[in-house]
C-alpha cells in the first residue's frame, strides 16, 4: 500500500476534490473531532464515508483495497 500525505495549506474540501480527481482508491481523513472520538474517517472512491476506530484503520483500508 502506498500512502500520500496531503499537508498543503488548503481547506479539506479542496484536498478531497483533488484526491477524487487524481483517482485515489481510498481517502483516510484525520480530523480533530474524529480523533477526539478515537476514530478516523475512511471513504472509498464512489463509496460511503465510514468512521473506523484508529486501531482498525489499516485492516479496514486493506479490506477495501482487496474488494
Amino acid at each position: 500500500m502506498d500512502v500520500i500525505l496531503d499537508d498543503r495549506d488548503e481547506r479539506p474540501g479542496v484536498k478531497f476534490k483533488d484526491a477524487d480527481l487524481v483517482g485515489f482508491p481510498i481517502r483516510i481523513a484525520l480530523g480533530e473531532k474524529s480523533l477526539a472520538k478515537g476514530e478516523v474517517e475512511i471513504k472509498p472512491r464512489g463509496g460511503a464515508l465510514q468512521a473506523v476506530k484508529i486501531d482498525n484503520a489499516v485492516e479496514a483500508a486493506m479490506t477495501l483495497l482487496k474488494s
